[in-house]
Parts: structure tokens; sequence; C-alpha cells
């Protein structure tokens, strides 16, 4: 489950619908880690050049978890700076997280989150302290890969049906 946002701001100026985070929630739960999921993440680059991608994402311990080749722009942009967006068209709600993106080196993370790669189809392993397949995305390069953990500080979702609604919520 993701975190429990500290703070709430109703968005919505057509109405006295709320968008619950516990729907947003549910939604997530439901939908990232599935290939049918569109979800890109956004960073900033040295030069100040946005620059989104898509990825695969996956949530594992109520953290998300994402790969990226280490020369890719993704990948270098994060490194220069860790912060970025990650863009969702989830079952019933759109939702933008905004928060920062770090290498995760540690084994016992990498394992599992492999191990729910695998369960959702992608036969991802460990190798050192990257993520190795036989296959990824065309544009991520050849492996290893990195795995990056996202820590969401903030994030504005709207609501697909009924009840609509929008609202933005703090983390931290």
């Amino acid at each position: 489950m993701l975190p429990e946002p500290i703070k709430a701001t109703d968005l919505n100026i057509y109405g006295s619908d709320v968008l619950t985070w516990s729907r947003v929630s549910r939604a997530a739960e439901a939908s990232i880690g599935l290939p049918e999921t569109p979800q890109f993440l956004s960073t900033v680059g040295k030069d100040g050049r946005p620059h989104s991608a898509g990825i695969g994402s996956i949530l594992v311990g109520g953290a998300i978890y994402f790969t990226s080749g280490p020369g890719t722009r993704k990948s270098r942009d994060l490194e220069a700076n860790p912060w970025c967006t990650l863009s969702y068209r989830l079952l019933e709600v759109d939702l933008v997280l905004e928060g920062d993106a770090r290498r995760n080196t540690d084994p016992a993370v990498i394992d599992a989150v492999t191990a729910k790669y695998r369960e959702s189809g992608w036969p991802a392993e460990r190798s050192g302290d990257a993520v190795t397949a036989p296959y990824s995305a065309q544009s991520a390069g050849p492996g290893p890969w990195n795995l990056y953990r996202f820590t969401p500080r903030a994030a504005t979702g709207v609501a697909l049906t009924d009840p609509h609604g929008a609202t933005r919520w703090l983390f931290s």
C-alpha cells in the first residue's frame, strides 16, 4: 500500500464530490504493475529541459520501483537531480505523483522486486546490484538495468468516473 498522506486539498471546481486517498490507493494497488497501465516517468536534465519516458513500475512493500538502463537519459537525469514525477492512468483515476527516485542496490530489495516482476510476467533476476532479463523495452538498451525506488512527496488525482473529484495530497 502507498503511504498515507498528511494533508489533502480538494481541487474540485464542479461540485461537492471528494476524491479520497483510499479510492486512489485501491486503484494504484490494482493497476500499477499491469502492462496495460499507462505510466510515465518525467525528469529534468542538467540543462533544465524536461524529459518523459514510458516505464514499467511495480509496487513492492508499499514502495514504487522501476528500472532504467545506466546510459539512458532518464538515469543520467536522475543521477543529476532525483526529483521527478510518475504519471498513471489507473482504473477510474488519473494520478500524478511528485517525489524523488534513487537507485537501490540492496540485494534483498532487488530480489523482492524481481520476484514481483516475475509474478507479473517479466522474467527479471538480480545481477549483482542491478536487474537483468532476457528482454525489456526496446528503448531500455541491454541489461543490466539500475533499480530505482520512488518516494512520493505529493500527488494529484482526478477521478474519471462517478463520483468525480480532484484532490492534491502531501506526504511529507
